[in-house]
């Protein structure tokens, strides 16, 4: 867990991905479209990512991935983002973390 906290501590825009997830795909063109530049680790690219993998499912991700971190809060998977998106919450948060700038 403590990496998982070193790791977004430091950024406005956090996202734990799998270069194969089509969900973890979906959130970061969205994230991307709003022209905010997240961070990324892709966790079958990490040594040692299981570790992470752990600590995001003991976070209550599940799956694991995609995993969003907003002003070094966990905010969610897929399905959270997803929903803050609809309900025209999600540009707000990215805005007050400083991720988002207009």
């Amino acid at each position: 867990m403590e990496r998982v906290n070193k790791m977004v501590a430091q950024k406005p825009l956090v996202i734990f991905s799998k270069s194969s997830c089509c969900m973890s795909h979906t959130i970061k063109s969205l994230i991307c479209d709003f022209g905010v530049n997240p961070v990324v680790y892709e966790l079958d690219e990490i040594a040692r990512a299981g570790d992470i993998e752990q600590a995001l499912l003991r976070l209550g991700c599940n799956p694991s991935v995609p995993a969003v971190f907003i002003g070094g809060e966990f905010v969610g998977g897929a399905n959270e983002i997803m929903s803050l998106h609809l309900q025209q919450s999600l540009k707000p948060m990215l805005k007050r973390a400083g991720a988002l700038w207009v």
